[in-house]
């Protein structure tokens, strides 16, 4: 399963995202599961933008690891920042800086549902 991550953080956007890219890299757990999504250029724009990280959280423990680690993250903010959380399956979650006590939760919760609707060998339920 793949998790999508997009900061919202007005100007400070695209530094916020790096910053979460570094902190998450840094985690044991996370290492080697994180890439950057570029969006495509548009009219006008010089090149791709990123505005989206990537996680790959299919093995047990690291969703619980993913969580963990946005909310430290989050804790870290000295701005408004938005978090946006979308598992494969369209469930999303959302987390401010200015509400994180409860976000390893929200994070988990919204992750464990798209584990637990794959059966043993990480593929969908009733996949070919």
């Amino acid at each position: 399963m793949r998790v999508r991550i997009r900061v919202a953080a007005g100007e400070d956007g695209a530094r916020e995202l790096a910053s979460l890219r570094r902190w998450l890299e840094a985690e044991a757990g996370l290492r080697g599961t994180v890439d950057v999504e570029r969006r495509p250029v548009g009219a006008g724009e010089m090149g791709a933008l990123a505005d989206t990280l990537t996680v790959a959280v299919g093995a047990g423990g690291v969703v619980t690891v993913l969580a963990g680690s946005l909310s430290g993250w989050l804790r870290q903010r000295r701005s408004d920042v938005r978090v946006d959380i979308t598992a494969s399956d369209g469930r999303r979650v959302s987390v401010t800086a200015r509400r994180v006590r409860d976000a390893p939760a929200l994070i988990e919760n919204v992750l464990a549902a798209e584990r637990e609707s794959r059966d043993g060998d990480g593929a969908p339920r009733g996949a070919d």
